[in-house]
């Protein structure tokens, strides 16, 4: 049996469908469904999954060795939310909640992936290795990236990362995030902003060395993450951190002209300036350093920024169905 934790969210759901693909069903969702206003049960819906827990039964479950047969843990739940304040409840969630699953597959010998972030960068100038000896010089800008960076610090001092492989997921965007409100990715708000008044706003540059727009992410679709994922289950002997992202950098404006282009549709682009709250603590550019999961043996095709954003729009986005489902042929 294979465990997802956060199975019903972004990465977590499509992770599932992942494994539906490839045959695999024998699988327990771990995950709170919040108020049905968020409809984040609909990531499920035409998925295949032979049981479903609380994010607050698994600890005990475990720790009572309740769990037979328990072949890989992929721990994708978190707080994803890079503006958290409550630092207390990203501590216990992203961090004491992480030790306690790594626990015990380090005392079973089971698999485990799990979802480090590319916010333990924090502005970049320290580089975006993944190379585990440089992993005490990252100063992360938020507490979001901060929880991460503790539980990969102490992952790496405890010995999980000589089984385990922690991911440095970098912008991610795809179906299923419908549900994160202020954190889904940029082409899924440019998407709706064009459709409610023709025109997308994007943040102005406060840096003379970046014009408005230009502001540079590794935008990686989800079903690359899913597809490394998925490789790195069949190769247990990869383990250590890896950076989840396209190695390549585009800009804000690339992504939005994107959108448009997949909407048949000239852009229109508003820049507006950036709240004072984020100006200290904005990336300017971010780009994965992918070098370790290609010589780890990883040598499948990424999918271009083009490519992923047609897909997203027009077979989900403006679709009847927006969810990952068996079915899609896309």
């Amino acid at each position: 049996m294979i465990i997802i934790t956060g199975g019903a969210g972004f990465i977590g759901s499509a992770m599932l469908c992942e494994l539906n693909r490839n045959g695999e069903h024998n699988i327990m969702i771990v995950d709170d469904l919040g108020s049905t206003t968020t409809e984040k049960w609909r990531n499920l819906s035409g998925l295949q999954f032979a049981d479903f827990i609380s994010i607050e039964q698994l600890p005990g479950l475990l720790e009572r060795n309740a769990l037979q047969g328990i072949s890989a843990i992929i721990h994708m739940g978190a707080n994803s939310s890079t503006t958290e304040t409550d630092a207390d409840h990203l501590l216990q969630n992203n961090f004491g909640y992480s030790k306690k699953i790594a626990s015990f597959c380090m005392a079973h010998q089971v698999r485990l992936l799990y979802a480090s972030s590319a916010a333990t960068y924090g502005d970049g100038s320290n580089g975006y290795s993944d190379d585990i000896r440089h992993i005490n010089t990252l100063r992360p800008l938020n507490m979001y990236g901060y929880s991460k960076q503790l539980f990969d610090c102490w992952a790496l001092k405890n010995g999980v990362l000589d089984y385990a492989a922690g991911l440095k997921f970098f912008n991610v965007y795809g179906p299923n995030e419908y549900h994160k409100g202020d954190m889904s990715s940029v082409v899924y708000k440019a998407f709706h902003q064009i459709q409610e008044s023709g025109t997308v706003k994007l943040f102005q540059s406060h840096r003379p060395d970046y014009r408005d727009g230009e502001q540079l992410r590794d935008f990686v679709y989800v079903r690359d993450c899913t597809r490394i994922m998925a490789w790195l289950l069949l190769n247990p002997k990869a383990t250590g951190l890896y950076n989840v992202g396209n190695g390549t950098a585009r800009s804000f404006r690339d992504l939005v002209t994107a959108t448009f282009s997949a909407l048949a549709k000239e852009p229109n682009i508003e820049y507006v300036p950036m709240p004072e709250t984020l100006q200290n603590k904005y990336q300017y550019y971010t780009c994965a350093d992918i070098t370790k999961l290609r010589s780890a043996g990883f040598n499948e095709p990424l999918t271009s920024l083009e490519e992923g954003t047609r897909e997203y729009v027009q077979h989900y986005l403006a679709a009847p169905n927006p969810y990952f489902d068996l079915e899609k042929t896309h």
